[in-house]
């Protein structure tokens, strides 16, 4: 090989790395975000909630960045093939890492306006909600990092397990509504609260088919296997 096309080799894996290093870091940054909205809300901490709130911006300047750094890379190096769809998953996964990042900022706010802790029963509801949202969103991380197609696309799947917990939730809540009507302004929040972990977990599905994408050349989206497999 030439040396100048060495260079640009060497070059352009170096910006990828970069790249992809950004989108790992700020998804640790996300999972964090989620663990200390699950803990404000359990441990009835206003400053875990606030903690949540203000490192949404640097989530923001990250997702920023990783913007600046990808676009970087396809005008430099105008990739092709495997190594554009690398550049591409790496700044929609970034997306819907900041999203999910917005979810955690939510469940935080929604927290601080509940006049009274969870109870025994919305604890025993969203604490599964919250481990599985977020075993969702690690595992398409990892999924990420690796290129593991197999744990990719089996998250479709797990979305579904997410996608039930909240509508159990849902249903509890809403029949409770109906009994206890000086609750009501409490449960609503809790409801919002299920369904922004409802949306944690899409986000990690959408990861999970990005990934699909950059190492299979393959689009899941909108692709549905039947139920129970």
């Amino acid at each position: 090989m030439p040396e100048l096309a060495k260079h640009i080799l060497t070059t352009f894996e170096s910006s990828l790395t970069a790249l992809r290093d950004q989108v790992l870091d700020m998804a640790q940054k996300t999972a964090t975000s989620v663990r200390n909205a699950k803990d404000g809300l359990f441990r009835e901490d206003d400053d875990l909630c606030n903690s949540t709130i203000a490192d949404d911006e640097e989530i923001d300047q990250q997702e920023k960045e990783v913007d600046r750094i990808g676009l970087d890379v396809l005008m430099r190096f105008q990739p092709l093939a495997s190594d554009l769809r690398q550049v591409i998953a790496a700044m929609r996964v970034c997306n819907n890492l900041e999203r999910a990042a917005d979810q955690a900022v939510s469940i935080a706010k929604k927290t601080r306006k509940l006049s009274h802790p969870p109870d025994a029963d919305i604890r025993g509801l969203l604490s599964p909600l919250f481990d599985s949202a977020t075993e969702l969103l690690l595992d398409a991380v990892k999924a990420y990092q690796s290129g593991d197609l197999g744990l990719a696309r089996s998250l479709k799947q797990r979305d579904r397990e997410v996608d039930e917990l909240n509508r159990q939730a849902a249903e509890f809540l809403i029949t409770r509504m109906a009994e206890r009507r000086e609750s009501i302004a409490d449960d609503v929040n809790l409801l919002f609260i299920a369904r922004h972990l409802e949306r944690v977990g899409d986000h990690a599905k959408n990861i999970a088919e990005d990934v699909v994408y950059a190492f299979a050349a393959e689009d899941i989206r909108h692709v549905h296997a039947p139920i129970g497999v």
